[in-house]
Parts: structure tokens; sequence; C-alpha cells
């Protein structure tokens, strides 16, 4: 190969790579697209993943406690919480990493029924700023995902719609497997 000719090919080859990197840096949660998986661990010591919550309607909230727009929709959020989660509505809160010590975060957690999460793996993260929340359908999709506060309107103009959705029917061989697990719990 002349000295031309690998110029040319180690130009493409980092080309290449650039524009794979700026792929992956734009790469996550799109709204409208299925919604990428994730793991949480509360500061209860409970790991909790998206498939766990399947059929539910989820709310990953991110938050900060230096964020006053943060302390307005937390209480927000908890109060949605209570109503709703008998529907299947889940709030999942994402303390930013700079916002506290969780020695001075579990206080307040132990004040809320939200679960409060210590770590989470995901592509999931703050859209240029706290509060970001993410709601995810009953089917898995990922209806929005914005920075800033969400108000009582807008919440309940948004999940209200979608506890009110059939959650998706279980993939036949998951429900032909549940109902062996009954006949045999029966002694059948």
């Amino acid at each position: 190969m002349t000295r031309h000719r690998r110029s040319l090919w180690s130009a493409a080859v980092i080309g290449a790579a650039a524009l794979g990197l700026a792929s992956a840096a734009h790469a996550g949660p799109k709204v409208g697209q299925p919604a990428p998986d994730f793991t949480v661990t509360t500061y209860g010591g409970r790991t909790v993943r998206m498939a766990d919550l399947k059929g539910d309607v989820i709310l990953l909230n991110f938050w900060a406690t230096w964020c006053a727009p943060c302390r307005v929709e937390l209480p927000l959020l908890e109060g949605a919480f209570r109503a709703y989660s008998k529907y299947g509505f889940q709030v999942l809160a994402v303390a930013s990493e700079d916002s506290v010590p969780e020695n001075k975060l579990r206080p307040l957690a132990a004040q809320l029924t939200i679960p409060f999460v210590k770590r989470m793996k995901g592509p999931y993260h703050d859209l240029g700023g706290v509060p970001t929340n993410y709601i995810i359908d009953r089917s898995g999709k990922l209806v929005y995902a914005k920075a800033g506060a969400l108000d009582l309107d807008t919440l309940n103009e948004i999940v209200v719609p979608l506890l009110k959705e059939a959650a998706p029917a279980p993939a036949p061989e998951v429900a032909a497997a549940a109902t062996v697990q009954t006949a045999q719990a029966d002694g059948r």
C-alpha cells in the first residue's frame, strides 16, 4: 500500500470510529421507541429490573436535593404514587450523585413511599438538568422524556390515560407456564 493510500485508509478508519462514538453518545432512550432496560438498587437494598415492573406505568425521576423545582415535584410524585400505585403506577426517584451523602438521604427516603434509587444501571440520565422525568407505558414504550418539573395537570394528563390502558397479555408460553404452576399448586 502506498503512503497516500495508507493515510486515506487511516483517515477513513478514524472518521468511522469518531462517527460511531458520536452515535453512541446520542444513543439512549427515545420517545416512541421501546424503553431501554434498566436495573436499580433502592436505599432499602431491593434490586428492581424493568422486567419486574412489566405491565405497569413507570416514572423514572432524576432529582437533586439542591434543586428547588425538585423539592416541589417530589411531594407531587409521592401523592401520585400513593393515589395510583394500586392501578399499576410505579415511581423510582434517582438522586443525582452530587446531591447529598447517603446517610443524609436515608431519613428523607424513610419518610416517603416512593422507592429512592441508590444505584442505576441503564442508559437513563438527566437530560441537561434536574428534574428529568421518563415515563414508560404498560407495553414498555417510552412515552415521555423531558428535563423540567412535572406539575399536577401535566402528570395527570400523561399518566391517567396510560393507567386506563389494559396491561399487555402475557406471551403464550408465559401463560401456559403459569397455568401449569397453578395446577401444580392446586394438586392437580
